[in-house]
């Protein structure tokens, strides 16, 4: 068994015949109990086998601090918690310093989500979530999340999924989200990351990479309430990678509504790319979106899609999309973009995209590429 090595704070003395006693009735987990049973204010707890780590998540509660050591997990039921922390007190889920770690779904049974947070003021960082039979992770109602240097990968749904009401400052940071297809659907929900029914102020998403998703890399389906997104990399979504001979995936770059909802979603300094339909679109949304220095290219239809909405677009850049650069309705405002009068097209320094895929920099910030880089202050993606 392995006890907690952190440093517990607030913690108070535990009996050696409580300790001896929680450590055979708890698999090796520490739970930072005291004499009387009652949970202390901050525990650090270490955890190196799938039950263990199942247990911790369970059993978390304000200022746990859940440390797993490196190597492949295989959980045999969903990591789910309804607890919650608070703005001073947050429940932490992490791997052990450096280590690399990845929780696999590929032993749950058919249809369970990998893992679902059901609570607030979570930090969940530097970990993988793989090869769930359905959604990878799933956070449902959440204030104040923070879901750092995560990657999402080969799940059965969706790869990373906010949702439900009273969701609101939430932020997603450097997430990798990549190769999701729901064999079920043909591929028609998988997305990279959704925002999706329902609602809270203050969500922001950024530096992530969203690619090779049977849909979409980004869905904002039904969510009622404005979203941020930037620094964001969205490419070679919808492209049937399975061999599915019913594929149904979409492959919008960022979808940015749809289901009725009217919003105004912030879309700053974000990319699309290589996807086999939309590089950006409002998805029937009428709300008015804002979209500044964004790039399209080498989509299969249109670089940037807003022809029944009220989207105010400026300084975006839009090159060798195959349905167009732009398809923009009445009631769009388009301004000092290339396809706008007298907007010359800046080239591009590169368009070899080999460098984008690569590793990402030692605090988890996107990788230096000159892909889609032009030197310009004024139009176009930064892509950093």
């Amino acid at each position: 068994m392995r006890l907690s090595t952190g440093r517990h704070r607030r913690t108070r003395t535990l009996s050696i015949a409580a300790a001896v006693a929680l450590a055979s009735g708890a698999g090796g987990v520490y739970l930072g109990l005291t004499d009387d049973g009652a949970q202390a204010a901050s525990t650090t707890v270490t955890v190196s086998t799938a039950a263990q780590l199942e247990t911790a998540v369970r059993n978390a509660a304000a200022g746990t601090v859940i440390q797993v050591r490196g190597g492949t997990y295989y959980p045999t039921a969903g990591l789910k918690s309804t607890a919650s922390g608070t703005a001073t007190n947050r429940i932490t889920l992490q791997a052990y310093g450096a280590e690399k770690v990845k929780i696999d779904g590929s032993k749950l049974p058919a249809g369970s989500w990998l893992a679902g947070i059901y609570g607030s003021y979570w930090t969940v960082q530097n970990l993988t979530f793989q090869k769930s039979p359905a959604q990878g992770f799933v956070v449902t109602s959440s204030t104040g999340g923070v879901f750092k240097n995560l990657v999402t990968a080969g799940n059965g749904d969706t790869g990373f999924t906010l949702r439900g009401d009273n969701t609101v400052g939430n932020l997603v940071q450097n997430l990798d989200s990549h190769g999701n297809y729901d064999a079920t659907g043909h591929g028609q929900n998988a997305d990279g990351i959704a925002v999706k029914f329902g609602s809270g102020t203050g969500n922001r998403i950024t530096g992530a990479r969203l690619y090779n998703n049977s849909d979409d890399g980004l869905d904002l389906w039904q969510y009622s309430t404005p979203i941020t997104i930037d620094h964001t990399w969205a490419f070679g979504n919808g492209k049937n990678r399975w061999s599915d001979t019913a594929f149904e995936g979409n492959g919008n770059g960022f979808k940015l509504g749809g289901g009725g909802v009217v919003v105004a979603h912030v879309v700053n300094n974000n990319a699309a790319w290589d996807n086999t339909l939309n590089g950006f679109t409002e998805n029937s949304n009428p709300g008015a979106i804002v979209l500044n220095r964004n790039t399209a290219y080498a989509n299969a239809q249109a670089g940037f899609y807003f022809a029944t909405g009220k989207a105010r677009l400026a300084r975006n850049l839009a090159v060798g999309n195959k349905g167009g650069l732009s398809k923009l309705g009445s009631s769009t405002v388009s301004a000092a973009n290339n396809w706008d009068g007298g907007v010359t097209t800046p080239a591009f320094r590169s368009t070899d995209a080999t460098t984008a895929y690569g590793a990402r920099k030692a605090d988890g910030a996107l990788p230096a590429t000159t892909f889609l880089t032009t030197g310009s202050t004024a139009i176009g993606t930064t892509m950093n």
